[in-house]
């Protein structure tokens, strides 16, 4: 019974650094479409979001399955929480970058990002994108050292956050409040979704080995 258990664990997990590609695409594609101005592009990715919330439901129901008719215990235990938590992350990831394609659609024909910025905002959605296709990776090796590395590229993340707010701030900003609103929203949306990143390697790594580079998920 237990070989099983672990059996379907591991599928659960394949499904969620599967799921994880996804939603890195997603985010490539909403960045391009924000900075672009291709409104069907955005509409691709908002509608996509459906399939990802599918199958996030789909995967958490697996999980609980799991703890209700087989009551798994210690590794199996955290492994079988952690699938519901990471589901939930990646979900996330997801919405956020169905955030970015609505501000892109929001702000049709035009962009909602000044050219000027555009290298910065790039930056920002290549980090993000990274950091997913790293998770993505954890989770389906269980690579500690992998997960580590995620910790300096929310740094380098939080970093690029503060340097749009030292765009804002300057005083030789050129643009209307709206296009402020607007960097300030996306900037936030791409930091929240590196955090979402660093969460699902950490809890991947604590599941199975109860610690790694934070042994207290967040």
């Amino acid at each position: 019974m237990r070989d099983a258990l672990q059996v379907q664990l591991t599928d659960l997990t394949a499904q969620l650094s599967v799921m994880a590609r996804d939603v890195a695409q997603a985010m490539r594609d909403a960045t391009t479409a924000c900075l672009d101005g291709r409104v069907r592009l955005a509409e691709r990715v908002i509608s996509g979001d459906a399939a990802i919330d599918a199958r996030r439901d789909q995967i958490e129901e697996q999980a609980v399955a799991i703890l209700a008719l087989q009551q798994p215990v210690a590794t199996d235990l955290r492994r079988a929480l952690a699938v519901i938590h990471v589901a939930d992350d990646i979900e996330r990831m997801g919405d956020l970058a169905r955030h970015v394609a609505k501000a892109a659609r929001r702000r049709h024909p035009g962009t909602a990002v000044p050219t000027e910025v555009h290298p910065l905002l790039e930056r920002m959605s290549d980090t993000a994108i990274a950091m997913a296709l790293k998770a993505s990776e954890v989770l389906r090796t269980g690579n500690v050292l992998l997960a580590a590395e995620l910790d300096g590229d929310d740094d380098e993340m939080d970093q690029l956050h503060r340097d749009v707010f030292g765009v804002l701030m300057d005083r030789s900003w050129p643009h209307e409040v709206t296009a402020a609103v607007d960097l300030t929203l996306l900037a936030r949306f791409y930091e929240r979704y590196a955090d979402h990143a660093v969460a699902v390697a950490k809890r991947t790594i604590y599941a199975v080995v109860g610690g790694g580079p934070d042994p207290l998920p967040t």
